[in-house]
């Protein structure tokens, strides 16, 4: 549980079809002769750069969003997926003014804001990240996983009282969730609060869990 909030909770927009990697590449191939017929079809450019993720050619994929920006230049889907992949290459400059664009666009979109805070992050810029995960909370007080992105970030940086906050704000808004108990659970274990930490999973294991899953958990409790 000691992972970044991002690789917990980092969500992709992105949807695997069905395919296997041969079918991709020959979707590819397809694609890039129909592209070379109708040269500005921004359809047939998306569903190139889809399928380039979907074979994780994140360079073709950033380079086929930039043809459909500069034939539309608030095309969102370009503009998100162009963001997700520069940060696959490690250039979380360019993913930051991607997601920055798109969110004066689209301000309401939830996985764009922690989108953007993951990048701040991966650029080591703590406050601009602590301030994005409080944005998102702001505009999505009802999210679970608005709580549990921030309480994950705050326990990285060992702010555990506020970290078991937004846990607990986590389960409110989520109460089955045994990611985040498990995860209210290593807080409470950092604290020295055993006693209340094993409380925690004698819950969990009353609601059907088994206790042999929490082994881990339960041997630090001792």
């Amino acid at each position: 549980m000691r992972k970044s909030f991002v690789v917990l909770l980092f969500i992709c927009g992105v949807v695997a079809h069905a395919q296997t990697p041969q079918e991709w590449r020959d979707s590819v191939s397809t694609l890039i002769e129909q592209i070379r017929l109708h040269p500005k079809n921004i359809d047939l450019r998306l569903k190139k750069a889809e399928a380039n993720i979907n074979l994780q050619q994140w360079d073709y994929a950033i380079e086929e969003y930039g043809r459909v920006l500069r034939l539309d230049e608030r095309n969102l889907a370009a503009l998100y997926f162009r963001a997700y992949c520069q940060g696959k290459v490690h250039h979380y400059d360019l993913a930051k003014v991607d997601y920055e664009q798109f969110l004066a666009i689209q301000p309401q979109h939830f996985e764009a804001h922690l989108g953007l805070a993951h990048v701040l992050q991966k650029m080591g810029r703590k406050t601009d990240t602590v301030d994005e995960l409080n944005r998102i909370v702001l505009l999505f007080p009802d999210s679970a996983q608005a709580y549990a992105a921030r309480a994950a970030y705050e326990t990285e940086l060992g702010q555990y009282e506020v970290a078991l906050f937004d846990w607990d704000e986590a389960l409110r808004c989520q109460p089955s969730n045994e990611g985040y108990t498990v995860s209210k659970v290593d807080v409470l274990i950092r604290m020295n609060r055993r006693k209340e930490a094993r409380e925690t999973l004698d819950a969990l294991v009353r609601k059907g869990t088994p206790r042999g899953a929490l082994k881990e958990w339960y041997d630090q409790c001792k």
